[in-house]
C-alpha cells in the first residue's frame, strides 16, 4: 500500500466514523490512532527518549 493510498483510507475512515458516531467519536478515533502510531514507532526503535529530548531541548 502506498502512502497516498494509506492517506486516502485513513481520511475516508475518519469521515465515516464522524458521520456514524459524531465529532467526539472521530476525535477519539484520531487520538487512538496517533497513540497507536507513536507506540509502534517506539517499539520499532524509531522514537527514543534522548532523541525526543534533543528535539524539545534548548537551542
Amino acid at each position: 500500500m502506498t502512502r497516498q493510498q494509506f492517506g486516502f483510507l485513513a481520511g475516508f475512515l475518519l469521515v465515516a466514523v464522524w458521520l456514524l458516531g459524531g465529532a467526539g467519536a472521530a476525535a477519539a478515533a484520531t487520538l487512538a490512532g496517533l497513540a497507536g502510531w507513536l507506540l509502534v514507532r517506539a517499539l520499532d526503535g524509531d522514537v527514543t527518549v534522548p532523541g525526543f529530548a534533543d528535539r524539545v531541548g534548548r537551542r
